[in-house]
């Protein structure tokens, strides 16, 4: 006796044997009970998930006889009579199936539909299944459309399919749709412990994973691979044998490189890939079980409820929550997107695990030196500079929170608006002035605490632009300056007003914004108008120009020429005319399309121009394009000549500093 593969040995053969598509069993399950049958049924999923199993269950449903031979539609087949035996076995002379991949042409439907004027010889129903049924001709679809909308009241269409999208609307319109889903990596463990357990085959959990994960949804090729693991592991299924099998990485080369990764460790990681290597190990497949890992990880940081409740008998979850307490959530998601992108990338590199590689160290490229602390400290280095104190320079400059030996303490200025004219100072030794000056107010420290509450008291509102007191304000060399002054009275202050607290030596200096305003004088001048015309709208004008600018316009605006021949004509000079063939010039080769050049001589032929064009590549001095772009800037110029000429808009600038924005003039 022939050995029968387990997916055909275990194939459902009622509703409650199905697994993992309880959407669609209780939905017909109803249907039948209720006597509530629909004409046409569409069952649409990816392989191995049950389109043909569950439209013979359907078919056993509407034509079972009972044990007794005395039953009727039913949700619950009895599996015994001649009608449930018949469909099993394939032998039912009112149940057809047409695949639809091999029998697609409109013949092959034509004769399925001349059946359907029959009634049933056997059973109660005649059931037409097509499967692959979008692999049908479209002339095939409009042959049975108007069965499949009005059939005979003993007629059922069941149709399979795992690409609905190429299934006419027309006929999704007169089928009810039901879309079986994958299954689960649970749902298959579950259905091959029990199967195995039938069969009587030892099998290892981590074996029975591997295998689900490896079905990708698919029972069928679950219960396949199953098949042939039992013959690579000589009746018993082991994860060793299972996974070398499968070809599958183990995942404690994952687990390895996630943690070093985590831990910053790039030697663990070269190491670990170079073991990929030497095992022969697919790279693809490891950053495709690294990207398994991260998701579950990523999910595990986002309900940590999860991590705690992992099966206790599976050590790769309790793994998996282990890591996912070492890598920070923005760094899961980082690696997960690298994983990812990585994959693409293998193909491109001259060796995949010096890709792999690549990929994995680009996280540690990316990640902060230090971890979380780390990554503050090299924040603060990238937005702050800290300065420097040289004393032969009269510039001051700190940073808040530096120490009392890089920044000198000076008394703090006013504010620009609280300042009163002040007299001319007489002016310092001539330094070079900096491109940029860092106008710093650091906090003097107090030598007890009634010092430090009047120095808190007295302190000065910060400067314009800065977010707290003690903040650093850095200023372009002609916005502020910092000059050496001899005494707060020098600026008409009292003296008391702000205490000065100084080192012992140290000179005294005070920030002075200076104005950035331009004089009235300045204001009076006008904007500068439109930038010269480019060098796309110059031109020499020739006489063949003028006509040929005329001609492209007459066929432009009778819509005669469009699309890549209106450019070819727009781009073109007219070089010569001879009678009635005319020489063109273009200065791109992509313009001389047979197609493009033969179009706008038949549209030059129908205005009464030419019956032939020749076109050459050259340089065009002369072309509509030119005359239209030069036309357009003249355009623009007068424009803005009579928004600058108006005497309202003269008074705005003058009177109240208002500007013209560049670009916003358009002529009408």
């Amino acid at each position: 006796m022939s050995y029968l593969v387990l997916a055909r040995k275990y194939r459902p053969r009622n509703f409650t044997e199905m697994v993992g598509q309880e959407h669609v069993v209780q939905a017909l399950s109803n249907a039948l009970t209720q006597q509530r049958l629909h004409h046409a049924y569409l069952f649409t999923g990816t392989r191995g998930v049950g389109k043909t199993t569950v439209s013979r269950i359907l078919a056993k449903s509407l034509n079972c006889q009972g044990p007794d031979g005395n039953g009727g539609i039913t949700a619950t087949p009895c599996g015994v009579c001649q009608a449930c035996t018949d469909i099993d076995s394939g032998r039912f002379v009112d149940y057809t199936e047409l695949d639809a991949a091999s029998n697609r042409g409109v013949d092959e439907v034509q004769s399925l539909l001349e059946q359907a004027v029959y009634k049933p010889v056997q059973g109660r129903f005649k059931v037409f299944m097509i499967d692959e049924v979008h692999m049908l001709t479209n002339t095939a679809f409009n042959a049975m459309l108007k069965t499949l909308e009005e059939p005979p009241e003993y007629l059922k269409f069941v149709l399979a399919t795992t690409d609905p999208q190429k299934v006419p609307v027309t006929v999704l319109s007169r089928c009810l749709q039901f879309n079986l889903r994958p299954m689960a990596p649970e749902t298959v463990l579950e259905h091959l412990t029990r199967v195995l357990a039938n069969e009587n085959v030892p099998a290892e959990p981590q074996a029975l994973r591997l295998l689900s994960r490896a079905a990708r949804g698919s029972m069928r090729d679950a219960l396949s691979l199953t098949d042939q693991a039992i013959a690579f592991g000589s009746g018993q299924l082991q994860e060793a044998g299972v996974r070398q099998m499968l070809g599958a990485v183990d995942r404690s080369y994952v687990f390895r490189l996630i943690d070093a990764l985590a831990q910053g460790d790039g030697k663990t990681v070269v190491e670990t890939s170079d073991a990929l290597r030497m095992n022969g190990l697919s790279a693809a497949s490891t950053l495709e079980e690294m990207s398994a890992v991260l998701q579950r990880m990523a999910v595990f940081q986002a309900v940590p409820q999860m991590a705690g409740a992992v099966d206790a008998d599976d050590p790769e979850a309790a793994e998996t929550a282990r890591l996912s307490t070492l890598m920070p959530a923005d760094e899961t998601q980082l690696l997960y997107s690298l994983c990812l992108h990585g994959r693409g990338e293998l193909g491109l590199a001259p060796d995949e695990y010096a890709a792999l590689t690549m990929v994995l160290l680009r996280l540690l490229a990316f990640k902060p030196a230090g971890g979380a602390g780390g990554a503050g400290e090299s924040a603060e280095k990238k937005t702050l500079t800290r300065a420097e104190t040289t004393a032969s320079s009269p510039v001051l400059t700190g940073t808040v929170g530096a120490s009392a030996a890089l920044a000198a303490p000076v008394a703090a200025a006013p504010q620009a608006s609280s300042v009163a004219p002040a007299p001319k100072v007489p002016a310092p030794a001539p330094v070079a002035a900096p491109a940029s000056v860092a106008l710093t107010r650091p906090v003097p420290a107090p030598a007890d605490d009634a010092a430090a509450a009047s120095v808190h008291d007295s302190e000065p509102p910060p400067w314009p632009g800065s977010d707290e007191p003690g903040a650093v304000a850095t200023a372009s060399a002609p916005a502020a300056m910092a000059l050496p002054v001899r005494a707060p009275e020098r600026l008409g202050q009292n003296p008391g007003a702000v205490p000065s607290v100084k080192a012992q030596g140290a000179p005294e200096y005070v920030a002075i914004p200076v104005r950035e305003a331009p004089e009235p004088g300045e204001r009076l001048q006008p904007l500068p108008l439109s930038a010269p015309t480019p060098v796309s709208a110059r031109y020499t004008p020739t006489e063949e120009g003028d006509v040929w600018h005329t001609t492209v316009q007459q066929l432009i605006a009778a819509e005669a020429i469009t699309a890549l021949v209106r450019e070819l004509a727009l781009q073109s000079q007219l070089v010569a005319r001879d009678g009635g063939h005319w020489l063109l010039r273009v200065e791109r080769e992509s313009l001389n399309q047979p197609t493009a050049r033969e179009r706008l001589r038949a549209a030059l032929e129908t205005a009464g121009h030419a019956a032939q064009i020749s076109v050459e590549v050259g340089v065009v001095i002369d072309s509509p394009a030119r005359r239209n772009a030069a036309a357009a800037a003249e355009r623009q110029r007068r424009a803005e000549e009579i928004v600058h000429n108006d005497p309202f808009v003269q008074s705005l600038m003058r009177d109240y500093g208002a500007r013209i924005v560049p670009g916003s003039i358009k002529p009408a």
